[in-house]
């Protein structure tokens, strides 16, 4: 399907403000940045207009706008009260991405949005604000505080994604729990952060896209989902796995490198929840996977259910990316 230039346009302007934020020399070089960003992303939102997406616009337009606004009100302490206003300013920034506990928006949102919105939201959108967060991490107050929000990500997307058939809040709750990895990450040093970033957006955009091919939205659908390929109910269950963590898909690469890093920081509590909130999505993603070994059909021969298209390439280029870990074994034995 052709992008249309007026999207083209906004994605682009979202891109630009998303380099003028990370790479201003003041906050409020970095609050224009953020406020460009905002207003490029809601015509993206608003593309297809109807109640949902309408609404989804607003309530993101919204939120976004307190969360600039305190970034304003903090400068005014900055002076006074520099310690506060790093604070309030990393409180704004939290409630810019959806982390825990400023997450109540996030779900909600997502659930106005088509997939390739979703996408934008789930991996571009996180990039100024985390980078922002790791220009005030210079006192132990604002260090602590991300290592809080981290274990409150990590228990809140676990638990969230639990009770829902709906895979648009399954996938906003997965981004919150890898949100907690991502903070871990980033308290660690950026070029962690980078590493895992790059692996959990490539891994997210693969199930995505996956679900954007097939046209699914909640679990149910699943079960009247005719397979369009033979290797749709290989595709989509490896690339939920490899999101989850599980050994040995690329997904396990990341997690397995900052598990390593933290126990030689001494990290153990905050890992401890990180780890167990890991099992947890790990079981609603199997709730995911389960319809499409049901449906796979094996009397059918592979050959004769193979369309060779370009679309097709799709499910081959996912599942190569996602068995990377697999092929290169050594990675999860790194000294």
């Amino acid at each position: 399907m052709a992008i249309p230039m007026s999207s083209l346009f906004f994605l682009l302007l979202l891109i630009m403000s998303l380099i003028l934020s990370i790479s201003s020399s003041s906050w409020f070089g970095a609050w224009i940045g953020l406020e460009l960003n905002l207003l490029s992303f809601i015509p993206i939102i608003a593309t297809k207009m109807n109640s949902y997406s309408s609404e989804a616009a607003l309530k993101y337009f919204l939120i976004q706008a307190l969360a600039s606004s305190l970034i304003i009100m903090s400068t005014s302490l900055a002076l006074i009260y520099p310690y506060i206003s790093s604070f309030i300013i990393l409180m704004a920034l939290l409630l810019k991405l959806g982390a825990a506990p400023f997450h109540f928006w996030f779900p909600q949102v997502m659930m106005g949005l088509m997939w390739t919105q979703i996408i934008i939201l789930m991996t571009i959108q996180k990039i100024a604000p985390m980078l922002l967060i790791s220009y005030l991490m210079e006192t132990n107050l604002i260090l602590k505080t991300l290592i809080l929000s981290a274990i409150f990500s990590a228990v809140v997307g676990a638990l969230g994604g639990l009770n829902n058939m709906s895979l648009r809040k399954i996938m906003a709750f997965s981004s919150i729990n890898h949100m907690s990895w991502m903070f871990m990450a980033l308290t660690i040093s950026e070029t962690m952060w980078l590493m895992y970033f790059i692996f959990y957006s490539t891994i997210s955009i693969s199930v995505v896209l996956l679900f954007n091919y097939l046209q699914i939205y909640n679990i149910s659908s699943m079960l009247t989902l005719s397979p369009l390929t033979s290797i749709t109910p290989l595709a989509i269950p490896m690339a939920l796995l490899s999101m989850g963590g599980l050994p040995p898909f690329t997904g396990f690469i990341p997690k397995w490198i900052l598990i390593q890093v933290m126990l030689d920081s001494n990290m153990v509590i905050s890992l401890v929840f990180l780890l167990s909130s890991a099992l947890i999505t790990l079981f609603f993603y199997l709730r995911i996977i389960i319809p499409f070994f049901l449906l796979s059909s094996p009397s059918m021969s592979f050959y004769n259910k193979m369309k060779y298209n370009n679309k097709s390439m799709y499910f081959y280029s996912f599942i190569f990316f996602n068995l990377v870990g697999m092929m290169f074994p050594l990675t999860f034995i790194i000294p």
